[in-house]
């Protein structure tokens, strides 16, 4: 887990708080400068400079992100040439590995940045456009899982569900006349492949289909598939990508496809759909990354453009609130706990949503607090927007938000430490002594976003309306 303790700045500013009285800067950028400490130093915070940060540190955890999407498509390609139980848990390993970055990932969201808008011109030059970025093909869930593989009713008996978007019938994996091939091209999203296509629940890629492949449907763990809620994560096994060219330990010609006598070519086609994904969530991860690299990226250069410093901290702003109550707080849980669905958990397959929920709201914490720390341990550290909230001469809001921002993690871990400890989040919204946890912590996103808003209006910055995400609460 990733904690920032680096908080020098502001107790420096704090400490001469009487000298830190704001006053606009002359480029525009709300700028303030406080008295000289004790020390000898000044301190001098200015909108321009919380934008870098948080600019630069977009950089890093795309970076990061990146990295560990290397790491996992490395892990699956050992996998599918040796699909052991050994290997299948270490493929599994890098998956979750390969979240954590990703999640503190979440608040560049929202913001109209290049993870939502990101996509080529007819000239082949990267440019933004509303709503055509690869997010949806990075993180969307939920899946429609016979769309790409088998499923399996609670009774046992094979699931085809039927698919407008597949004219033959059957899924992407069995059907090889309408897919001969499967490849990254293939599962391209709906700027002109498969991906949402038709439905928005028909993901073919990223994240989320790769968990599918790795973890199947989250069922009963002895397999029996009776009518009883299951707690565990998925059954899949690694006999779903035996085939007879990976020739080991007597198991020649065992393909499964959840059941023994699978057709040898779909145990093939999986692992082909495997490294697929894992190529496309590269391809897009990199994209974002090169978008938001210091002095070379476009959208980095636009974004920290001294003149556009204000419009920035407005869009940093905005995507925390959203983040904060539409999506993490009313989609993801408030759903999830209010109807008791598996399905409407961020990430079912692997039981892995006690970590998503936690992550996203670090990656918020982090955004106020200017910090993140990398997958290498290195602690990034820069002008933050309780540092601004203090030089402007609101030292209380910048508390209130700051303790806001704590009781939220401190809620959020909760709910990640009994999921380590063994209730998942889909047995913690069923149970009434774990439930509390989880309205406990929508609770604090939900007043952590109406702080948000003071911290705009105090800073005078124009955003859209942070709770138009959902209709969980009621408008």
């Amino acid at each position: 887990m990733k904690f920032s303790k680096s908080f020098a700045l502001s107790l420096v500013c704090a400490a001469i708080l009487s000298g830190c009285g704001g006053d606009d800067g002359k480029d525009g950028t709300n700028g303030a400068q406080g008295d000289a400490g004790k020390d000898g130093v000044s301190v001098f915070v200015t909108t321009s400079d919380v934008v870098n940060t948080n600019a630069q540190h977009a950089y890093a955890v795309y970076s990061d992100s990146l990295l560990a999407a290397k790491a996992l498509k490395a892990q699956l390609e050992v996998f599918v040439a040796a699909p052991t139980n050994e290997n299948f848990t270490k493929a599994k390993e890098a998956w979750l590995d390969a979240r954590e970055p990703y999640g503190e990932s979440e608040v560049y969201r929202f913001r109209e940045g290049p993870i939502d808008n990101l996509t080529k011109n007819d000239a082949g030059d990267w440019i933004l456009e509303p709503e055509a970025g690869p997010e949806g093909a990075i993180n969307a869930w939920p899946l429609a899982e016979a769309f790409i593989d088998y499923t399996i009713d609670m009774d046992g008996a094979q699931n085809p569900e039927s698919i407008a978007s597949i004219s033959v019938g059957g899924n992407i994996i069995s059907n090889l006349e309408e897919f001969p091939v499967i490849n990254k091209e293939v599962l391209k999203s709906s700027f002109g492949g498969l991906n949402e296509a038709q439905d928005e629940a028909n993901v073919t890629s990223g994240y989320h289909a790769i968990e599918f492949l790795l973890w199947g449907q989250d069922l009963n763990e002895d397999g029996t598939y009776t009518a009883n809620r299951d707690y565990s994560a998925g059954y899949r096994k690694a006999s779903d990508y035996y085939t007879v060219e990976n020739d080991f330990e007597g198991k020649v010609g065992t393909c499964t496809s959840g059941e023994a006598g699978s057709d040898n070519a779909l145990c093939i086609r999986r692992g082909q759909y495997l490294i697929a994904a894992a190529d496309l969530l590269i391809d897009d991860l990199q994209a974002v990354t090169n978008a938001w690299a210091p002095g070379s990226g476009f959208h980095y250069n636009e974004f920290t453009k001294a003149e556009n410093a204000k419009t920035s901290l407005a869009k940093i702003l905005e995507g925390m609130g959203r983040l904060s109550y539409g999506e993490l707080a009313g989609e993801r849980m408030s759903i999830a706990l209010r109807t008791d669905s598996q399905e409407d958990e961020h990430s079912c397959f692997s039981d892995n949503t006690h970590r998503d929920i936690y992550l996203d709201a670090k990656g918020i914490q982090n955004a106020f607090l200017g910090s993140y720390t990398r997958d290498t341990g290195e602690n990034l550290q820069g002008a933050s927007i309780y540092d601004l909230l203090v030089v402007e001469g609101h030292p209380e809001l910048a508390n209130k938000l700051r303790s806001a921002l704590e009781l939220t993690m401190a809620k959020a871990a909760v709910i990640d430490t009994n999921a380590k400890m063994g209730t998942s989040f889909d047995l913690q919204i069923q149970l009434n002594e774990f439930k509390p946890a989880v309205t406990e912590t929508i609770k604090a996103l939900q007043f952590q976003t109406d702080v948000i808003n003071e911290a705009i209006t105090a800073l005078e910055v124009t955003t859209s309306d942070l709770k138009q995400d959902t209709e969980e609460f009621g408008g």
